[in-house]
């Protein structure tokens, strides 16, 4: 009897095992487009600004959801240059990032219901549809030293994060 068991357990702790993979794709019911680009205007020899009384262009960015209250809307105003000539002093930024428009009425409250983390805004998309956000950036150089020529360039960072 005890040879049976011992040859019984032997034979079930031999069987093969398999695992089989599951695969599949989710696609992002958050969408992103830019809908007008930014660029700095320099009002002084040591601002550069999105400000349009400035000769600058605020960005706009336009978020399309299809599924209501899954995602946020994260945009991030520049901290810092992605390119530029090389600078030899300090750079200080403000921005702001603020609803520009909406598609639909119930999202009147979005500016309100943000949340700022930083120089990052994050918006819950409560509702289905389209809002436009836009970025506001300044940058000063080195108290008010002159900024070298050559072209300037900065990113606003724009995420759809699933909630």
């Amino acid at each position: 009897m005890k040879k049976l068991l011992i040859t019984l357990s032997f034979i079930l702790s031999a069987s093969p095992i398999m695992a089989a993979d599951i695969d599949g794709t989710v696609e992002s019911r958050c969408t992103i487009a830019t809908t007008t680009p930014g660029f700095w205007g320099n009002p002084n020899a040591y601002t550069l600004t999105t400000d349009p009384a400035s000769a600058g262009s605020v960005p706009v960015i336009r978020f399309d959801t299809t599924l209501a209250s899954a995602y946020l809307a994260q945009v991030t105003y520049p901290t810092s240059f992605s390119s530029s000539p090389s600078l030899s002093d300090n750079v200080t930024w403000t921005g702001a990032v603020s609803v520009n428009a909406t598609g639909d009425a119930g999202m009147s409250g979005y500016q309100a219901a943000s949340t700022s983390t930083g120089a990052m805004r994050s918006y819950p998309l409560s509702v289905a549809g389209s809002v436009w956000l836009q970025s506001t950036s300044i940058a000063t150089y080195g108290g008010n030293r002159a900024f070298p020529g050559g072209a300037y360039k900065a990113v606003v960072l724009a995420e759809c994060v699933a909630q």
